[in-house]
């Protein structure tokens, strides 16, 4: 009788973990998304890409990417008449990330802002995180400019001395899979739970710790390396008699506590004006903000919030347009 008792005790509790796990895995997928992230494909040109035709939602914010991985609506390749078309190029500053809703990224702001002056506008936003300007350059090669009227490069601080990010994190490193994982239980302790109970544990092998320490020199020649890099891009779009314009976009710790100029800014903008490039000079706007208002743009050292993905996109719109150093921006 008691060994009777016993196994109907084990069998229960064996039933009241299951329907938890099952409760946990159902509450995690509707709640929060998990186990349908986001997904990547290497990619010959640059180095990988998001995957094309993604619609979800992750942590209660829509993400979407169209057939050209680009974190947009989908676009036909040749544009309606009387409509702008502006293409963005940048790293996972412009992109957002699963932190920030589709409509509140930097080039749905825009778009918004054109909109709300009667100017019919899209905005693509092609762009991946850790991409730098090798990876901005290789994807202009593969798709082109979209017949599009103007392009801007989102460049950051990070960016200018960045090595062009490789395929290598695809499908290795949790934040970038190449396939679903076969629970959410499973993304949500793998990427999730793991790295923040032993954040000082090295266990992504693409961790900015795991990175080996460049030298002045070594970091210098990666300065001239991504310039010409850029350069190359510049031609590009130019050959195709498309206007340029670069936003800059600088790290948390170069505003806060105080303003400091961020390495190689100086000589980037030497280049730009060397280039005739006009910029959308975030830095130099923030610096002379009070700390407590500078704040809000960010959510963490690098990616700006929704407040300042708004602000960056209000600058770029007031510069092309307000200021007219855009002439094909006409706002009604």
């Amino acid at each position: 009788m008691n060994r009777t008792n016993h196994k109907f005790r084990k069998y229960k509790t064996f039933i009241l973990i299951v329907i938890i796990l099952i409760a946990v895995e159902v509450s995690l997928r509707l709640l929060f998304g998990l186990g349908n992230p986001v997904l990547s494909q290497a990619d010959t040109y640059t180095g990988y890409r998001f995957r094309p035709n993604q619609t979800l939602v992750r942590f209660g914010k829509r993400i979407q990417y169209n057939e050209y991985s680009q974190r947009s609506e989908s676009i036909n390749l040749q544009k309606t008449k009387g409509t702008l078309r502006i293409l963005m190029v940048g790293d996972s500053v412009l992109n957002g990330g699963n932190p920030i809703d589709q409509s509140q990224i930097i080039t749905e702001q825009l778009k918004a802002k054109f909109k709300t002056f009667g100017q019919p506008t899209e905005v693509l936003n092609a762009s991946a995180g850790s991409w730098g300007i090798g990876n901005h350059l290789g994807y202009l090669k593969e798709f082109g400019t979209f017949n599009s009227d103007v392009v801007i490069f989102q460049i950051g601080t990070h960016d200018l001395t960045q090595p062009t990010s490789t395929s290598e994190r695809v499908g290795n490193d949790p934040n970038y899979p190449d396939h679903p994982p076969l629970l959410a239980i499973q993304e949500a302790f793998t990427r999730y739970i793991v790295p923040r109970l032993w954040g000082n544990v090295n266990l992504n092998p693409f961790s900015k710790q795991e990175i080996p320490q460049a030298s002045p020199t070594q970091i210098a020649q990666q300065f001239q390396k991504n310039i010409e890099l850029f350069k190359a891009a510049v031609k590009l779009v130019r050959d195709q008699e498309i206007p340029i314009y670069v936003l800059f976009t600088p790290n948390r710790y170069d505003l806060i506590p105080k303003p400091v100029i961020p390495p190689y800014k100086p000589e980037f903008m030497q280049v730009l004006n060397s280039l005739q490039i006009e910029v959308f000079d975030t830095y130099k706007v923030w610096s002379n903000l009070p700390t407590n208002i500078v704040e809000t743009y960010f959510r963490d050292e690098v990616h700006l919030s929704e407040v300042g993905n708004k602000v960056a996109a209000n600058l770029i719109f007031h510069q092309l347009c307000i200021q007219e150093k855009f002439p094909g921006c006409v706002v009604l």
